[in-house]
């Protein structure tokens, strides 16, 4: 009787192991495309510039937070596709520092004489590891042109823009 108790704990022992094929994920749900969770902010500048932070999932889940000079204020959430997810991670790929942060910023490498009336963007990715990679650039360093461009038009891949409301023209 010991002997066929042991044998069955055995039995359920490893069969907690087995592995089930028939869990997948969910049709039509989020899918998991990378690890990490990106956080792109802006911040004031001497004027009406849109002052917002959003963040977005690999499974889909986003949040938007309007802060000032935006079309809402407070916390709102969305969802994003995949392709949403994986468009606005390449358009800020290229810029993310391999680790670490990178400041462009006055006073900074890559930044010489200044204006000091321009907003700047802070864009954070955080993995599932819990590494994670920083970027701030401050627009008014003329070295940083195409990263400028680049950065500024990354939210439009995602569905924020009635959320954002009309944004100045780039100077």
């Amino acid at each position: 009787m010991v002997r066929v108790a042991g044998l069955v704990l055995a039995m359920l022992a490893v069969g907690g192991c087995a592995i089930r094929r028939d869990v997948g994920p969910v049709p039509g749900g989020p899918v998991a495309i990378e690890r990490e969770t990106i956080r792109y902010e802006t911040a004031p500048c001497f004027g009406t510039c849109p002052v917002y932070a959003v963040t977005v999932q690999p499974d889909g889940h986003g949040t938007f937070e309007g802060q000032r000079f935006t079309a809402v204020t407070g916390l709102r959430e969305f969802r994003i596709t995949p392709d949403q997810y994986r468009r606005f991670a390449a358009a800020l790929q290229p810029y993310r520092p391999a680790q670490g942060e990178r400041l462009i910023q006055p006073g900074q490498p890559g930044c010489g004489n200044a204006p000091t009336d321009m907003p700047s963007v802070d864009v954070r990715w955080s993995e599932l590891s819990g590494a994670s990679q920083h970027l701030n650039l401050y627009y008014g360093c003329g070295e940083a042109g195409a990263m400028r461009e680049a950065l500024r038009a990354a939210p439009d891949l995602l569905p924020i823009g009635d959320l954002v409301g009309a944004r100045p023209a780039s100077r």
